[in-house]
């Protein structure tokens, strides 16, 4: 009996949605591709039907959790209309909630130390897609790139250190921090010397 129709699009999201959850906990070099098909609900021997190579896996995880991750930024700022949509951001990216949650936060940090170690196709995804979430960020915020660029880097950067440290009163001191520091480029930008 033949698979119902979209049975094959619907198996390669779910593969791609088992790489970006298990790419932004554990990294890519450290997970196999049997992890992955398993966390999907699928044996390894399925892999090939989909994607070419891990690469072809990992620069679709990525577009996937970038994705994502604007999304869920936009659903926390549309929750507090109070307050200005990139302040909602800023304080979702460096609470400890984002932090901890690894499996569903934002895949940027989860490998900035990694993939300048990886192939050149894969560091081209990743710069595509961090180019992307540096424009919407900029779009949201109603800055110019530049001022984004610093912002992201900040963000991005707050957030790995975060995770890193194995001392979580310190790590809370670097989220407040990493508030503070984001929201003085934001200062900058708005009150030009």
């Amino acid at each position: 009996m033949p698979y119902p129709t979209g049975h094959k699009l619907k198996v390669r999201e779910q593969i791609i949605e088992s790489a970006a959850k298990a790419f932004r906990t554990n990294g890519v070099r450290h997970i196999s591709l049997p992890f992955i098909m398993k966390g999907a609900g699928l044996t390894h021997g399925g892999f090939y039907a989909h994607f070419k190579n891990k690469d072809q896996l990992v620069i679709e995880a990525f577009h996937f959790a970038i994705s994502d991750t604007i999304k869920l930024l936009q659903n926390v700022a549309d929750k507090k209309a109070d307050q200005p949509r990139i302040q909602t951001i800023i304080e979702f990216y460096l609470s400890s909630v984002h932090r901890d949650q690894t499996e569903v936060g934002c895949i940027l940090p989860a490998l900035a130390g990694e993939v300048s170690q990886l192939s050149q196709e894969v560091r081209q995804a990743y710069t595509d897609e961090l180019k992307r979430f540096m424009e919407f960020i900029a779009d949201t915020a109603n800055i110019d790139v530049s001022t984004s660029y610093a912002l992201v880097s900040s963000l991005v950067g707050t957030i790995a250190l975060a995770r890193a440290v194995n001392d979580s009163n310190f790590s809370d001191q670097l989220l407040l921090a990493g508030k503070i520091q984001a929201k003085r480029i934001l200062e900058v930008e708005s009150h030009p010397n």
